[in-house]
């Protein structure tokens, strides 16, 4: 049981407690802060911290370090057994099997609930994602590029939504192939709930996971996060069809700022649905004309073809950083980024000047600027 506890050197010791898991579920901590103090200390090291020395860590105000030490004293085991027992496992950052593409992001969730095996870390992984109200065009598409990409050996990512993610997951699944969901809510809820055959699908060969644990219900605010992580799991990022403002360009800002490649699949430039995606490609994402060859591609070229490092880590000094995060694959007035970023005029050209010389954002006319691929 996790509350027997022995003395080791003096310590005391929780036999069996999972400590990243009590510390993924303390109360009233972000994923942001998890991150912070999960750099200066392991779960365990937190959990043995008087008070006194939870105040001090760097950025843990003292409300969390209470809120910390009050979790403490309540039992974690019951609802840690009883997600086990449903066949979830939790894996968080300071395990060698969470998934590597997804420590490299910017803001990696600390822990991850995942319902079935997690897809083999080597394994290239390309996420389909688009819109749920999707033409039959863009529902075709999205099937045969999880099929082909499947038949590769390529593992398919998406969100399981309706329309275009669906269409994804699917196709992998027709191929017998590895395809992972990711959700806004717990891994033991379907949602939607239409997609319950596909839920049972995907758990075949694939897995379900979410950062959000068990029993959490879906939330509008948990989707545009999660994209994140459908994006952080991949190589590249593939957009079947979008309108011009929608939650799949949110995923294709993410694989940008993950420095990750973008792909759109082209439509009609009459069609609502595939003007978010023949804006992409306007804008630099690679056009995919042939389905085939782009699977064939990411096999052949291995490596050389994906995993970008992000220029943003290596080149980006803290306001460069800023200004960046303002400007994304849609033009961008100064005025706006202005508005976002909060800098002042004279400095915001300066920094403007600068993302344009590292070749990070460009300026398509006069004062507007999108993202460069």
């Amino acid at each position: 049981m996790y509350r027997t506890v022995r003395i080791m050197e003096g310590k005391d010791v929780v036999i069996g407690m999972n400590y990243a898991y009590w510390f993924a579920n303390v109360p009233g901590l972000t994923n942001r802060t998890r991150l912070r103090i999960s750099s200066a200390v392991s779960a365990e090291e937190l959990f043995f911290l008087s008070e006194g020395s939870l105040a001090k860590l760097a950025g843990v105000t003292p409300e969390q370090a209470g809120r910390i030490a009050e979790s403490r004293a309540r039992p974690v085991d019951a609802g840690y057994h009883a997600m086990c027992a449903q066949g979830i496992s939790f894996v968080s950052l300071e395990d060698e099997s969470y998934p590597k593409k997804l420590r490299q992001i910017p803001d990696p969730p600390y822990g991850i609930y995942v319902r079935g095996p997690l897809p083999e870390s080597g394994r290239p992984a390309v996420a389909v994602v688009g819109a749920r109200m999707c033409s039959e065009y863009g529902r075709h598409a999205a099937s045969e590029l999880g099929r082909k990409l499947a038949a590769y050996g390529i593992c398919v990512v998406s969100g399981m939504a309706r329309g275009i993610d669906a269409a994804g997951h699917q196709g992998a699944a027709d191929a017998d192939g590895i395809t992972c969901a990711v959700l806004g809510c717990g891994v033991d809820i379907c949602y939607p709930k239409s997609n319950r055959e596909l839920y049972g699908r995907i758990l075949e060969r694939g897995c379900v996971l979410s950062e959000y644990p068990p029993g959490t219900p879906p939330a509008a605010a948990h989707f545009p996060a999660r994209n994140r992580i459908i994006a952080g799991l991949c190589d590249m990022t593939v957009v079947v069809e979008a309108r011009l403002r929608s939650g799949s360009l949110i995923t294709a800002d993410c694989a940008l700022e993950q420095g990750r490649d973008v792909y759109a699949v082209p439509g009609s430039i009459y069609d609502p649905l595939s003007a978010g995606c023949n804006d992409l490609i306007r804008q630099g994402a690679g056009m995919i004309s042939d389905l085939d060859d782009f699977a064939a591609g990411i096999v052949s070229h291995g490596n050389d073809m994906c995993n970008k490092k992000e220029p943003e880590k290596i080149l980006l000094e803290k306001e460069e950083r800023l200004v960046y995060s303002c400007v994304d694959l849609r033009p961008k007035s100064m005025e706006e980024i202005l508005s976002e970023s909060g800098i002042k005029l004279r400095r915001l050209q300066q920094i403007l000047s600068v993302l344009q010389q590292k070749g990070v954002i460009a300026e398509i006319f006069k004062n507007c600027y999108i993202r460069r691929n």
